[in-house]
């Protein structure tokens, strides 16, 4: 019998909040019907809201908030004075045990500094890393890190990809998860030093991967591997390049169907292909960063999703929760330390 989860949420973060989190409950009470969930923000705004349905208000507890971290906040500022808003307590409630994991679709930069004062990280982690899928001609892939770590050294590499991998492994079912490092070259001299250490020491890790060593911004979205590790910088920018690209193809593909009577029928007919290709790319189906290394569940919603975006969050949540993820990393890293490792610090 699965044990019930509860996920705390910070139900003022995100462009269309509340009301889009109150939707997106709705949504994912569909497929999580033994998951309870702790909303926090404005009981004034939030209790009508939620009362609007016995399916909605049966499953979730209101708890005032009185304040609400905009994404204009910047992370210092926020974790300073926030410690009344909604995002704050949301994490709270993971700290003290009345919830299993938290989602927010507010301020990233805000619920990071949060979650890590908090919650704290994992044992032999040094830095938490942003991870989220990504479509590729083979499936979908876990990239990792996606904006948290600007700066890394070739020991935080090394623990994304334990990270990266122990997700691969655990919540997508590969046995023996592939595992690069983003260059601008695959060619083993290539990258600067930092990555040309990590790289010597993942060819000697002991773990479940096979590391394919290094692959190049291409490589993403072939689905070269399964887990693609990078810095924080890098991350981002491939990031918001290919939602960028996706936005613009499909924008071309609309014109061209448009453009003429002849297209349009041509659309017509092919109406559920196009149909099973719009919802391919659809980003709210890939919705849902990680936090990954912190001491607890952290998800981050895109703040401007909407509610089908933001029920996908929370199936993520309750997906690494239920897969004991944390559990695992910290089993790995121990068995990472424990091993020698003859190239460690060798360029």
């Amino acid at each position: 019998m699965i044990k019930r989860v509860t996920l705390s949420i910070d139900a003022m973060g995100g462009d269309n909040a509340p009301d889009m989190v109150v939707e997106g409950i709705g949504i994912a009470l569909k497929s999580l019907s033994d998951v309870d969930f702790l909303l926090f923000g404005n009981e004034d705004i939030l209790v009508p809201l939620v009362n609007k349905n016995s399916f909605i208000k049966n499953a979730c507890v209101v708890r005032h908030a009185e304040d609400v971290v905009s994404n204009h906040d910047k992370a210092g500022a926020a974790l300073r004075s926030g410690r009344k808003s909604s995002m704050r307590l949301a994490i709270n409630a993971v700290s003290n045990g009345e919830a299993a994991g938290i989602v927010s679709a507010g301020n990233t930069g805000a619920l990071m500094a949060m979650a890590k004062f908090v919650l704290k990280t994992l044992p032999g982690i040094d830095r938490p890393a942003i991870a989220s899928y990504f479509p590729t001609e083979r499936g979908q892939s876990i990239m990792l890190d996606l904006g948290a770590n600007v700066i890394c050294d070739a020991e935080n590499l090394v623990q994304f990809a334990v990270m990266g991998e122990v997700f691969a492994r655990n919540v997508l079912g590969l046995a023996q998860p592939t595992v690069g490092l983003l260059n601008v070259g695959s060619e083993q001299l290539k990258g600067h030093e930092s990555v040309q250490l990590a790289f010597n020491a993942l060819q000697s890790i002991d773990l479940p991967m096979r590391f394919h060593g290094f692959i190049e911004g291409d490589d993403i979205a072939k689905g070269t591997v399964d887990v693609i590790v990078t810095d924080g910088f890098t991350g981002n920018i491939a990031l918001k390049t290919a939602e960028g690209t996706a936005k613009m193809f499909s924008t071309f593909l609309k014109e061209c169907l448009l453009s003429s009577l002849t297209s349009k029928l041509g659309a017509l007919f092919a109406k559920p292909a196009l149909t099973k290709f719009r919802r391919r790319l659809d980003p709210r189906s890939y919705n849902g960063a990680m936090f990954l290394g912190l001491n607890g569940i952290c998800v981050k919603s895109h703040g401007g999703t909407d509610g089908l975006g933001f029920a996908n969050a929370l199936e993520v949540a309750v997906e690494l929760i239920r897969d004991g993820l944390n559990d695992v990393i910290k089993e790995d890293l121990a068995h990472l330390d424990d091993a020698p490792n003859e190239n460690k610090g060798k360029p």
